[in-house]
């Protein structure tokens, strides 16, 4: 699957639904579907309103591939990027107060593989699916 989408929510959730309706078609596990969901939403709205800062001219491009295995998501907004090694450690007691770091940890959380590119407007993620016997 490859989208562009406007810097709209609206837009965002679309892509969502119908990424989680091809999981259950391949018959992902519940556990997995939650956690690609959390993990995709979040990239989603960053992408939308941090890195394109809901300027509607500009446009989030996704790339997908799934197998009965694995995802594989890429998702490219047009804004300025930024620095993840600059996000602080939302885990961090010092920073429990600060909202900022939720998004980027709970992608980390549910997704097997999470990497930025080098300007920080593009976001890779994988998901192994787990076995069923887990």
């Amino acid at each position: 699957m490859e989208q562009v989408i406007p810097s709209e929510t609206g837009a965002g959730k679309r892509v969502l639904d119908d990424l989680l309706e091809q999981l259950e078609a391949h018959h992902w596990g519940e556990y997995d579907i939650h956690g690609i969901h959390l993990a995709l939403e979040e990239a989603l709205v960053n992408a939308i309103r941090h890195g394109n800062r809901s300027d509607v001219s500009k446009n989030v491009h996704i790339s997908c591939k799934l197998s009965p295995q694995q995802l594989w998501i890429q998702i490219r907004d047009e804004g300025a990027g930024f620095k993840p090694a600059d996000v602080p450690d939302c885990t961090d007691p010092e920073n429990l107060e600060i909202p900022s770091g939720r998004g980027i940890m709970l992608m980390r959380a549910f997704m097997s593989r999470v990497e930025y590119n080098d300007l920080g407007n593009c976001v890779e993620m994988e998901k192994h699916r787990a076995s069923e016997t887990a």
